[in-house]
C-alpha cells in the first residue's frame, strides 16, 4: 500500500497526455491508439517499479527501460509535445530500478533524448526546461532512495547476524560454565559416594559425614548452576583454592596449596581472576578424576615476562593416568575442558600451557597482572 501511494504521487504528471487525449484533435483512431499506448506505458512503468529490489537481473531492467523509452518516443512523435512528460517517468524508473553505476549514465541519456525530441516536435521547446528539472531531480532522488533501501536491508541483515552471534556466544558461555561447574561437583559427589559405600557398615558415623558432605556439595552445585545460567557467577580464586583442598583431601591426594592468595591479586581484574579460578577448578577436577596422582602442587606467583607482568597459576600432579589433561578427549587430545579454559584466558588477555611433564601433568595459566600503582595511575 505504501509503495502504491508513493508511486501514485508521480502520476500527476500524466495530466498533460490525458488532457491531450480528451480535448486534442487526433481523430478517433489516434485517440484510441493514444489511450492504448498510455495504458501500456503505465502498466510497464508500474510493473518495473514494483519489481525493484526483488533480485531481478539487470538485463531485464534495461530491456524494460528501453521499451518504455521507445514507446515514449513513438507517442511523442505521433501525438505531440504533451507526451514529452513520459520521459520523466522513464528517468524515475531508471533511478529506481538500475544500480548506481548504470543509473548515472541512464539519467543524462534519457534527458538528452527528451531534449532532442523537444526540438523535433512542434512547440516542444516551450516546456523543455520545466520537464528537464523534474526528470533529472526525480531520477537522482530515486537513485538515493534505492541506495537508502539497500543500506537499510544490509543493516537489518547485519543486526540479525550480530544477534545470532551474541546468542551463539551466550550458548557457548553457558555450555562452558555448566561443564566446569558440574564436572567438578559431580566428581566430588561420586568420590564421596564411593567413600561412604566403603565405610558402611563398619564406620556408620564417618559414612554419615560423607553423606552430609554430598548433600552440601549437591546444594552448592544447584546454586552454582542457577547463578551460571543467569550469568552473575564470578568464581573467586580464594574460594576455589579452599574447594580444591577439600576435593584433593577427599581423594587421598596430598595437596600443596599457596597461602593468602589475595596478596597476589592486587591489580588483577575480575575477568582475569575468574579465568584463573576456572582453570584451578578444572585442573583439580581432572587430577581427582583421571590422574591417579598421590600429590598435587598448586603455585601462584607473579612473573615478569617479555609481554609484561603476569600472574601465573600452575597445577602439577605426579599421576600417570591416560586422561590427565583437563577435559581430555577420547583420543587423548584436548577436550571441552581444555578448550574452554583457553577461550576464557584469551578473553582475559591470558595464555594457557598444558602437557605431560617427567613426573605427571602440568597446567600453567597466566593472566596480565599490572602493579597496583600502575592500575591507580591508569597505566
Amino acid at each position: 500500500m505504501v509503495k502504491s501511494l508513493w508511486t501514485a504521487i508521480w502520476l500527476v504528471y500524466l495530466s498533460a497526455p490525458v488532457t491531450d487525449l480528451l480535448w486534442g484533435d487526433h481523430g478517433t483512431v489516434g485517440t484510441v491508439l493514444g489511450w492504448c499506448g498510455l495504458t501500456a506505458f503505465v502498466c510497464g512503468y508500474m510493473l518495473l517499479v514494483f519489481r525493484t529490489g526483488r533480485g531481478e537481473r539487470n538485463e531485464w531492467v534495461i530491456g524494460s527501460l528501453v521499451g518504455l523509452a521507445a514507446g515514449s518516443t513513438a507517442l511523442v512523435l505521433t501525438l505531440g509535445e504533451s507526451w514529452l512528460v513520459l520521459f520523466v517517468y522513464v528517468s524515475i524508473a531508471s533511478g529506481a530500478a538500475l544500480p548506481l553505476r548504470l543509473a548515472r549514465w541512464a539519467l543524462p541519456v534519457t534527458a538528452a533524448l527528451m531534449a532532442a525530441l523537444a526540438f523535433v516536435v512542434p512547440d516542444g521547446g516551450d516546456d523543455l526546461l520545466a520537464l528537464l528539472i523534474p526528470a533529472l531531480l526525480g531520477g537522482a532522488a530515486m537513485t538515493g532512495v534505492r541506495q537508502l533501501l539497500r543500506t537499510t536491508i544490509a543493516l537489518r541483515e547485519a543486526r540479525a547476524t550480530v544477534a545470532q552471534l551474541a546468542a551463539n556466544e551466550e550458548r557457548l558461555r553457558l555450555a562452558r560454565d555448566l561443564h566446569d561447574l558440574l564436572g567438578h561437583s559431580l566428581s566430588l559427589i561420586t568420590l564421596k559416594s564411593e567413600l561412604a559405600g566403603r565405610m558402611l557398615p563398619a564406620r556408620p558415623e564417618d559414612a554419615a559425614q560423607q553423606v552430609a558432605d554430598i548433600e552440601r556439595v549437591s546444594r552448592q552445585a544447584l546454586v552454582d548452576v542457577r547463578e551460571a545460567v543467569t550469568g552473575y557467577r564470578r568464581p573467586r580464586l580464594a574460594s576455589e583454592l579452599a574447594g580444591a583442598q577439600v576435593a584433593l583431601t577427599a581423594a587421598g591426594v596430598v595437596a600443596e596449596l599457596p597461602a593468602e592468595p589475595d596478596t597476589l591479586l592486587d591489580g588483577v581484574g575480575e575477568d582475569a581472576e575468574s579465568a584463573l579460578a576456572w582453570s584451578l577448578r578444572e585442573a583439580v577436577t581432572n587430577v581427582v578424576r583421571h590422574s591417579g596422582a598421590r600429590r598435587c602442587t598448586v603455585e601462584l606467583l607473579r612473573r615478569q615476562t617479555l609481554d609484561g607482568p603476569v600472574l601465573e597459576l600452575s597445577v602439577e600432579d605426579d599421576g600417570s593416568g591416560s586422561g590427565t589433561g583437563p577435559g581430555a578427549g577420547a583420543g587423548g587430545g584436548p577436550g571441552n575442558g581444555l578448550t574452554g579454559l583457553r577461550e576464557r584466558l584469551e578473553k582475559a588477555g591470558g595464555t594457557l600451557d598444558a602437557g605431560r611433564v617427567r613426573r605427571g601433568f602440568r597446567l600453567v595459566a597466566r593472566v596480565p597482572a599490572p602493579a597496583p600503582a600502575d592500575v591507580v595511575s591508569g597505566a
